[in-house]
Order: C-alpha cells, then sequence, then structure tokens
C-alpha cells in the first residue's frame, strides 16, 4: 500500500444510516466515501469541460465544419 497525505473530514448521516453501516463491520466505509468523492469529482469535472466547450461553441458563430476542413487537406495532399 502506498503512502499519502492524509487529511481527516467528518460527514453526517443520519442515525438508520449509521446502524445499518454498523452492521456490515467488514467494509471499509472510508474507502467507500473515498471512492464516491473521486468518482463525483470526476462528474462534475466532465460536466465542467462539456459547459466550457458548448460556451466556446456558443460563441464561435462561423460556419466552420470540421469534416469540411479535413476534406480540404485530404484534398490539398493529392
Amino acid at each position: 500500500m502506498c503512502q499519502m497525505n492524509s487529511t481527516n473530514i467528518t460527514i453526517t448521516v443520519d442515525n438508520e444510516l449509521k446502524r445499518k453501516m454498523e452492521e456490515l463491520k467488514q467494509v471499509n466505509w472510508s474507502e467507500v466515501a473515498r471512492a464516491a468523492f473521486e468518482e463525483k469529482i470526476k462528474k462534475e469535472k466532465r460536466k465542467q469541460i462539456a459547459q466550457d466547450i458548448k460556451a466556446i461553441r456558443e460563441k464561435d458563430r462561423s460556419n466552420w465544419s470540421g469534416s469540411e476542413e479535413v476534406r480540404k487537406w485530404r484534398d490539398a495532399r493529392r
């Protein structure tokens, strides 16, 4: 296992969820939380990138076409 710098955080769950978690002592809840946080970060970053791309496309009102550009470069090589 690799050594990493760690920080503790506190999360709040309701009593029923805590009881259910305690029943599953074999589960590493810290690892479950870390994985969930990582997945959420990835999803949010993808969402932000998609929004950024959309904003760039909206600013660019030209009639540029990627497929037409590829065709132009292919035809120029002949």
